[in-house]
């Protein structure tokens, strides 16, 4: 039986690509923009997103999977840390080389990377990521935190972080990955094992 990861991203498109009856283990990215009640749990990456937490701005329901500067906040502030080390159910640290910064390492690619090398899925699905196919970052996150989405700030974004997933793509080369997003224009060269799924607008 082949095994079934669902990342699930917190794009504009999400609402649009996301089936709640699909089968297989499901991850969050922050908040996405609805309840995701049988996540096993949430990846976080950001300084963003531990402040908030800590100042009773946001709250990140079920079991968290943070990266190196949520880890950094934890040692920064021991408060929080003793308050939410129940949610945390590990700190993975694991960057790979093509990543030069965890800055270019978003929640996105720690999730997918996460799935694909620690749970070694023969599938992963991926629905939300905006970025890869249009010159899109908004987020539902924007809805609680402020982002800097100036074009100049945009187009520096998307340059770092498409070729990170060509990387993540050929690396797993075994594992199966199948993007959901309104059309199949994507930006940049993919590998025969990257599948993209289009869907179309439900109609009223």
């Amino acid at each position: 039986m082949s095994k079934i990861t669902h990342i699930i991203g917190n794009g504009t498109s999400t609402a649009l690509t996301y089936n709640p009856a699909v089968k297989g283990t499901k991850y969050t990215c922050n908040l996405p923009p609805f309840e995701v009640p049988d996540a096993k749990a949430t990846f976080m990456v950001d300084f963003k997103m531990m402040k908030a937490i800590h100042a009773g701005e946001l709250q990140v329901p079920g079991e968290w999977i943070v990266g190196f500067r949520p880890k950094k906040w934890c040692e920064m502030e021991p408060s929080f840390y003793l308050k939410h080390a129940h949610q945390i159910k590990e700190f993975y640290l694991d960057k790979p080389e093509y990543a030069k910064t965890y800055t270019d390492f978003n929640c996105g690619h720690m999730a997918v990377y996460y799935a694909a090398k620690k749970l070694q899925s023969d599938e992963v699905h991926m629905y939300g990521f905006d970025s890869i196919f249009d010159f899109d970052l908004r987020s539902c996150t924007d809805f609680y935190l402020n982002s800097d989405r100036s074009n100049m700030n945009n187009a520096r974004l998307s340059g770092n972080w498409r070729p990170i997933w060509s990387e993540i793509f050929k690396e797993f080369s075994d594992t199966k990955f199948v993007l959901y997003y309104k059309h199949d224009n994507i930006k940049f060269q993919i590998s025969d094992n990257v599948e993209i799924k289009v869907v179309e607008k439900k109609k009223k």
